[in-house]
């Protein structure tokens, strides 16, 4: 039998999970989504999971479905080879977008990891304002963020862009490597150890997958070549999956993301330009945005050298996109909120109907 502890199981999840009865309760770990089902990681192995009628039926949004490295309490049968899951436990952390539709919604990438794996390609692919946003994100989610700055076979100026990286951001994390040469896994393996979870986020074609398959050791997820002229790869990994190292470890391939938008990211975006959060308390209003305020102090480091001006141009930038989104989400809320009066109010006719016959 598999031990849980060697799939992520600690003491958070087994304090979540107390209050269940263990004799008709068990646990597995999501490790992929498929569309009428999922793949689950238990003590009996890997088995197919489906999520009870009663589940569905009370989930509200998508985002309260079971995800990849969530864990779900579950029942078996069928000799332990298949399951149904009733509902997941809390989760630790998560990593979660904008949906990328239309709609005002959270999109959960990945649940409960430890580490997030941020993966740059040092081609022409380079963005250091897209670096940001994704820390922003990782950190919304509670998880620790290391860099990964991929292809240093393509690329003349690599210490440059290390010292950029370090200066904008203030990450400690760094880890420079070639995925196709093989040159820099060994820093990657320091940080994996047993029962620990990792998923890997980037921009299509940076280098993930290739990276994963290295440290497997074999060729699990597909890989294409990036298009010359722009650095930009297609996506190869289409959909979320976890996977198990032969050292222990736990790792989440996510496909690519052309978008990455922030979703309630406050606390993200404060610990990402830990500087603004800084001079912002010391601006004379409690509303201030940063723009044109008279007596900002963020604009007055922004004139003293105190902040770079690119730096400042990205967090203004994602200040905007958020309360955009905060203000949409209330709108959404509102809508929300008068549809199931409305559903309320019917049902409740109905039933006055019915009785006063």
């Amino acid at each position: 039998m598999t031990n849980l502890n060697s799939l992520g199981w600690n003491e958070f999840f087994n304090n979540s999970f107390k209050d269940f009865d263990k004799n008709l309760f068990q646990c597995g770990r999501i490790s992929a989504e498929n569309k009428t089902n999922y793949l689950l990681l238990t003590e009996f192995g890997e088995i197919i999971g489906e999520v009870s009628g009663k589940y569905l039926f009370e989930a509200e949004k998508q985002s309260e479905l079971p995800k990849v490295g969530d864990w779900a309490v579950i029942t078996l049968f069928n000799n332990n080879e298949q399951a149904v899951i009733h509902r997941i436990l809390p989760r630790q952390t998560k990593i979660s977008r904008k949906s990328a539709d239309r709609k005002i919604d959270e999109q959960i990438i990945s649940t409960n990891i430890d580490l997030v794996f941020i993966v740059q390609s040092l081609d022409e692919n380079f963005n250091i304002n897209r670096l940001e946003r994704y820390l922003a994100v990782v950190y919304q989610g509670g998880a620790k963020p290391v860099v990964i700055l991929n292809k240093t076979d393509l690329c003349n100026d690599v210490e440059k862009k290390i010292t950029l990286v370090k200066e904008r951001t203030g990450i400690d994390e760094l880890i420079t490597v070639s995925a196709l040469n093989k040159e820099g896994l060994d820093e990657i393996k320091n940080f994996i150890k047993p029962g620990l979870t990792i998923a890997f986020i980037g921009s299509s074609g940076v280098g993930k997958s290739t990276l994963i398959n290295a440290l497997l050791g074999y060729d699990r997820f597909t890989t294409n070549e990036v298009r010359e002229q722009d650095s930009r790869g297609k996506h190869t990994t289409t959909r979320r999956e976890m996977v198990i190292l032969p050292s222990g470890g736990i790792l989440i391939d996510t496909p690519g993301m052309r978008e990455l938008g922030l979703w309630n990211a406050d606390e993200g975006l404060s610990q990402t330009f830990s500087e603004f959060s800084e001079f912002a308390e010391q601006c004379k209003y409690a509303d201030c945005t940063h723009v044109h305020e008279v007596g900002c102090a963020v604009l007055y480091a922004l004139r003293n050298g105190g902040i770079s001006k690119e730096r400042y141009d990205n967090y203004i930038k994602l200040l905007k996109e958020m309360k955009y989104l905060e203000s949409k989400q209330n709108v959404s809320a509102q809508i929300e909120e008068k549809r199931k009066w409305k559903i309320i109010h019917k049902e409740l006719k109905n039933f006055n109907k019915k009785n006063s016959k």
